[in-house]
C-alpha cells in the first residue's frame, strides 16, 4: 500500500455522465412523543 492513494480516476471523473436522482428516507427515526407513547402502552 501506498502513503498517497492513486486518485488520478477521480480527478478524470465526468460527473456530467451521472443520473439525477431523488433520494427518500426510508427509515424514518420515531419522535420522542412516538417513544414514550409506546412505553405507556406496553406497561
Amino acid at each position: 500500500m501506498a502513503d498517497k492513494p492513486d486518485i488520478t480516476e477521480v480527478t478524470t471523473f465526468d460527473k456530467t455522465k451521472l443520473k439525477k436522482t431523488e433520494t427518500q428516507e426510508k427509515n424514518t427515526l420515531p419522535t420522542k412523543e412516538t417513544i414514550e407513547q409506546e412505553k405507556q402502552d406496553s406497561s
